[in-house]
Order: C-alpha cells, then sequence, then structure tokens
C-alpha cells in the first residue's frame, strides 16, 4: 500500500545520508554497467564473425584444384589439377540431386578504363548462379544471365565502387568500357555486403572469358550451391562423395591431401559459431561475476547501513514501531536504491553501446555492439532482488533486537 509518511522518511533519510546513498547507487549502477558493457562487446565480436564468415551464402561449395603430392597409376606426383567445362557438366548431371546451382570461377585481373579514368580491377568469369552464391545485391541492371554465356557476350556487371571510380556521377548502365583492347557493355551495377574489395570486382560471362584467352576450357574453380532442403548432414555426404568422384575423374590419390580442395560453407559457419557460442558463455561467466561482486558489495553496504542505524531502530521499537514496519522501511529504502542505481547503469551502459558503434571494429574487431534490452532488464532485476535479500537479513536480525540493547550499541 502506499504511505505517503514512508515516502517522506525513505527521502529523509536519503537526504541525510547522501554518502551513504551514493555508494550504495554506485555499486549497483557499476555492475549493471559492467555487465551491459561486457555482455555487449560479446555480441559485438560475434557480429565482427558474422559479417567476415556469412558474406556468402551458407549452402555452398567452393572446389579449388591444385597440385598433387603423390604419384598414382602412372602420373608422376607435383602435377597440376585443371578443372574444365566438361567436369561442370558432369557434376551437374552426376549430383542433380543435391545440386541448386553452379558456376566456374575463372579469376585475374586486368586495367579497365573509361574516357580519361583507368585503374586494375579483379576480373571473374562466371555463370548467373555466381550471383546467388555470393548474394550480390544489384543496384541497377541485371547480373549475367544464360543468353550472355550461350553468346560469349562481351557484357559486364560492375561493383558499386568501380562504377565511382570510372564514371563518376554519371550512370554506367548502358556505357562501354575498355580492358583487354576491347570494348565492354555495362549492363548491371552492384553493391556487396562483403566491403570495398568485393565492391571492387568486375564480372563477366566465363565463356566470353575462355574465348579472349585462345579458346581455353579451363574453368578456374567451381562453386557449386546445394539444395538447403538436405541440411548439414546432407551436405558433408556430398562433400564426400563429390570428393571421391573427382579425384576418380582425375586421377588423383585417394590419399592425397592435396590436388583437390572442397571447402564448405556450412562447415566454416558451424566451427565459427561454436567459436563465438564459446565465447559468448566467457562473457556471460565474467558478466555474471560482476553481477556477483555488486550483490556482494551491496551486501556489505547494508549490513553496514543497519548497524549504524541501530540506535535509531531502538527508539523505534521503543516508541511503539513493530518489526514488521521496521523491516519493510529497510527494505522498501533498499529497493528505492537499487532499482533507481540499476536502471540509471543499464540506460548507461545501452547508450555507451550505441555511441561505440563501429569504432572499435578496426582495432578490436568489434562491430555494432549491444545487448537485448530484456536480457538487461533481467540483469537488474536480478541485482534488484538480491539488493532486497541483502537489506532483509540485516534489517530482520536488527528488528529483533531489544530496545534497550540497541540503545547500548555503540
Amino acid at each position: 500500500m502506499f504511505s505517503r509518511d514512508r515516502w517522506l522518511e525513505i527521502f529523509e533519510t536519503i537526504r541525510k545520508n547522501k554518502l551513504r546513498t551514493f555508494l550504495s547507487g554506485f555499486t549497483v549502477a557499476l555492475g549493471i554497467l559492467i555487465f551491459v558493457v561486457l555482455f555487449g562487446f560479446g555480441n559485438g565480436l560475434k557480429n565482427t564473425f558474422d559479417k567476415f564468415f556469412k558474406d556468402d551464402a551458407l549452402n555452398t561449395m567452393w572446389v579449388r584444384p591444385s597440385r598433387t603430392s603423390k604419384p598414382y597409376m602412372g602420373y608422376e606426383a607435383n602435377r597440376r589439377i585443371e578443372l574444365i567445362n566438361a567436369d561442370l557438366e558432369d557434376v551437374s548431371k552426376r549430383f542433380e540431386f543435391y545440386i541448386e546451382g553452379i558456376t566456374p570461377r575463372i579469376s585475374f585481373s586486368g586495367t579497365v578504363g573509361y574516357k580519361l579514368e583507368s585503374n586494375n580491377y579483379p576480373i571473374r568469369g562466371v555463370g548467373p548462379s555466381h550471383k546467388n552464391n555470393e548474394m550480390t545485391i544489384m543496384m541497377k541492371g541485371r547480373f549475367i544471365n544464360g543468353l550472355d554465356v550461350d553468346n560469349k557476350e562481351r557484357n559486364v556487371v560492375i561493383g558499386r565502387l568501380v562504377e565511382q571510380d570510372l564514371f563518376k556521377d554519371d550512370d554506367a548502365i548502358g556505357k562501354f568500357i575498355s580492358g583487354g583492347g576491347r570494348s565492354w557493355k555495362v549492363v548491371g551495377v552492384f553493391q556487396d555486403d562483403g566491403g570495398d574489395n568485393e565492391e571492387r570486382i568486375i564480372y563477366a560471362p566465363y565463356t566470353t572469358i575462355q574465348m579472349i584467352q585462345k579458346g581455353t576450357d579451363d574453368i578456374g574453380q567451381m562453386i557449386i550451391s546445394y539444395k538447403p532442403e538436405i541440411g548439414y548432414a546432407g551436405a558433408v555426404a556430398f562433400e564426400k562423395q563429390l570428393k571421391k568422384y573427382l579425384k576418380q575423374k582425375k586421377f588423383i590419390d585417394p590419399t592425397d591431401p592435396r590436388g583437390l580442395f572442397i571447402r564448405s560453407a556450412a562447415s566454416d559457419l558451424k566451427e565459427n559459431d561454436q567459436f563465438t557460442s564459446v565465447l559468448q558463455y566467457i562473457i556471460s561467466f565474467v558478466g555474471i561475476g560482476t553481477l556477483l561482486a555488486g550483490i556482494i558489495g551491496i551486501s556489505n553496504i547494508m549490513v553496514f547501513v543497519v548497524k549504524e542505524r541501530t540506535k535509531e531502530l531502538g527508539v523505534r521499537k521503543a516508541i511503539g514501531a513493530t518489526p514488521k514496519s521496521i523491516v519493510g522501511m529497510i527494505l522498501h529504502e533498499a529497493i528505492f536504491i537499487t532499482t533507481i542505481s540499476g536502471y540509471f547503469g543499464l540506460f548507461v551502459g545501452i547508450a555507451f553501446l550505441n555511441f561505440i558503434g563501429d569504432k572499435l571494429e578496426e582495432d578490436y574487431f568489434i562491430t555494432n555492439p549491444y545487448i537485448d534490452f530484456s536480457t538487461g532488464v533481467s540483469a537488474t532485476i536480478l541485482l534488484i532482488a538480491f539488493g532486497a535479500f541483502a537489506g532483509y537479513l540485516p534489517a530482520k536480525r536488527a528488528a529483533s533486537i531489544k530496545p534497550i540493547e540497541a540503545l547500548r550499541d555503540d
């Protein structure tokens, strides 16, 4: 029940004991503030991992050839393995059940210019499904399509920063850029959440690149997107079957650790999620330790507060105050101070995380640290509850002391 006299008494006690009140509130606010900041930094580290490792679609595999390290079936070691157009077609047909999309990637770099502007850019020969693998976001125009590949068109899709470098304020769509002694028509401009380097790339039909490179059918590497419904276990099984098939097809020793590499985004993601989960557990453990330190601190202060007010409590009992009213008064004051201080620490911590933003990303890999509001509120309520409990025990003990003994207390 609301009691005006009780509130007036609490405010009068706070006014007379400013230092004690400040120390009590500071302990609570600092505990919540440190918890919020630590928990937020843990989420910021997780954001950084997500940014670096979730730039590509999660249902993606990269198949990259290299040199063998063992002789096999009459072939010498250190043999260079190549993937060609026929491999692309064979894999598509053999693993049709698993595959959602497949594309080669032929990578090189070259000087590209428009009018008086020119620069050196990475160039990739790809197929239409590459857009989904890289989660490319089209800003203008379109991506490479099937007709570009079939007709070996000299059409290109350029990154946002390529357009900015070469075209300045002009619209690049429909314009022609020069590269490799040929002109190329810009049919699309894309952006990519992977960062600036990803937005300085130029995509062209892989068949056009092969034609320019003296009719070669080398595809560099193969990028496969598998059907999401097969799940992680299905992706692992697909990866094993694919590696076995390609090693047999290319005459690579099954025990050779080199010759052919397959990397799965799902496996990378699982490993990174496990790491960030462990990191989050560590941060949570430190944060909980901070809360416990705050609880111990407020407990010690409440013991001191009650001890300091022993004579006052004795006087109250002598003039008729009941033990229940004394305990209620002390708890009321303790809960009020911890609630105000706790939420002050919570909002200061959240404001600090919002202020930090991405300022720590470059040096400390902490991107946009945050804490769920519900988590912060729960931690604050927990500290308030323990603060009340910390005040209850010494208050109950003091309320049970006889008035004459309380008045004699030094």
